[in-house]
């Protein structure tokens, strides 16, 4: 068989010069970009990614592609600007495009984009000292991928190797990542069923909140003999709809793992750096994990990479004897670490744990007002910090009011594992005018949406 890669090579020119050109596009380059995108997807990437989003199916041929941003504001192709309150699930914490991320990886980029694999890397070293140093207790040993579900992975293999143990409790509705192993944790079966056999290690699910559960799950396994590696919980539960556990839930199952020899973990993969109105979820209940592991934000929106980190006792099988026993090419490059680095940096100078919490205090008891007003739309809000869920009667009232506030310039999303809630998860850098313009568009929308009940 023989290849003719012309068409490829024009198509990816024609594209390069795209990418590379600094002026906005005009209407009619907007028009084809539209155009050859939904092409795209619905023919190379997910078809039915084009029929799932809201922005597309609800809001109009022309809502679908995105362009540029800066800090909660992005623009459309046309140059149409929307304030975002999804934040990349999380991933925006910093807003889009920080100029001093982007500064810092764009002089990395210059200096040497990835390692060379066999020597040391310094921004690597970088990296793994300042994850110890803003982590709660002795944490001190990381390892760098490129995802949340890596990092849940390699928090996965690690359990298992210190403990010589195989089975994990985690929570119902709980979201962790869908690689196998995460995906075997993970709390629905909507990802779950479709895939058959998972993880061969045994996985007990228990509702997340309950600690007498996890007391008494960890009880029954010790009792028949069932070695547990660890417990794995979020902080705050993120795709299930923003949900914090009681006070007590995070300080009992910390006790209880210990009673029992079990390591715990924190997946902040979503909470971490902030998002929650402390530079860590757990930090809320003065919990110090075993493993806990990071993603989304670290990148500052700007390149992806993932952590997991944990005390030198838990992670000597990781080094001793066999330094190879998790490894991944490509994740922790010098970009990725670069990034980091400076997304660490802004957090801390900035203080936006800070910031989260006195606007997650600013806007949520405004948000749960709309719920006394609109009874027939609303069932409750929750959440901590800027990690807030808008609960609803069902998930056709969840697709009308986000679909309502995308056509009001307002970006928000329906959570994964829970299709009649809305997330409001904006970058922690969001003023108070754009959480006024988001409470002014969202009622406009309510008072739509209850007159149409």
């Amino acid at each position: 068989m023989t290849y003719d890669y012309e068409d490829a090579l024009d198509y990816s020119s024609r594209w390069l010069g795209v990418i590379q050109k600094n002026e906005f596009p005009t209407v009619e380059e907007a028009h084809r970009i539209i155009d050859e995108s939904k092409h795209n997807f619905a023919e190379h990437y997910n078809r039915n990614w084009l029929e799932y989003r809201k922005s597309v199916t609800q809001a109009g041929d022309w809502a679908a592609v995105e362009w540029s941003g800066s800090g909660a504001v992005f623009k459309d192709v046309l140059g149409r600007e929307y304030l975002d309150f999804l934040g990349g699930f999380g991933m925006m914490d910093l807003g889009w495009s920080h100029p001093d991320v982007v500064k810092t990886v764009k002089a990395q980029l210059d200096r040497s984009p990835m390692p060379s694999q066999e020597l040391l890397d310094p921004l690597r070293g970088v990296l793994a000292k300042l994850m110890a140093e803003i982590t709660p207790g002795d944490l001190k040993y990381s390892w760098f991928g490129a995802s949340g579900t890596e990092a849940n992975e390699a928090a996965m293999k690690i359990a298992k190797l210190y403990t010589g143990k195989s089975a994990f409790i985690v929570a119902v509705k709980g979201f962790h990542g869908k690689t196998m192993g995460s995906l075997s944790l993970l709390g629905k079966s909507d990802y779950r069923a479709p895939m058959g056999q998972m993880y061969a290690g045994p996985v007990y699910h228990v509702p997340f909140g309950d600690a007498e559960a996890v007391e008494k799950q960890l009880e029954i396994c010790d009792r028949v003999g069932i070695g547990v590696a660890a417990v794995m919980f979020e902080p705050v539960q993120g795709e299930s709809g923003a949900i914090a556990p009681p006070d007590d839930f995070w300080p009992r199952i910390r006790e209880a793992t210990k009673k029992y020899g079990v390591l715990l973990i924190a997946d902040e993969v979503q909470t971490g750096l902030g998002r929650t109105g402390k530079l860590w979820g757990v930090e809320h209940w003065n919990v110090v994990p075993d493993i806990l592991t990071v993603a989304k934000s670290l990148g500052g929106g700007v390149m992806p990479i993932s952590a997991v980190t944990t005390t030198e006792e838990i992670f000597k099988p990781m080094m001793y004897p066999n330094p190879f026993m998790h490894t991944t090419t490509t994740g922790g490059g010098a970009l990725a670490c670069s990034a980091a680095i400076a997304a660490i940096h802004v957090t801390l100078r900035e203080k936006l744990w800070e910031q989260a919490a006195e606007k997650g205090a600013y806007l949520t008891p405004k948000l749960q007002d709309f719920v006394v007003k609109y009874p027939n739309i609303f069932e409750k809000v929750t959440g901590m910090g800027l990690l807030i869920g808008m609960h609803f009667k069902n998930p056709e009232i969840g697709y009308k009011v986000a679909s309502g506030l995308f056509k009001r310039g307002v970006l928000v999303a329906g959570t994964l594992t829970s299709a009649q809630t809305v997330r409001i998860e904006p970058p922690l850098v969001v003023t108070y005018p754009q959480m006024d313009a988001l409470l002014n568009r969202l009622e406009d929308a309510l008072k739509e949406i209850d007159q149409s009940l």
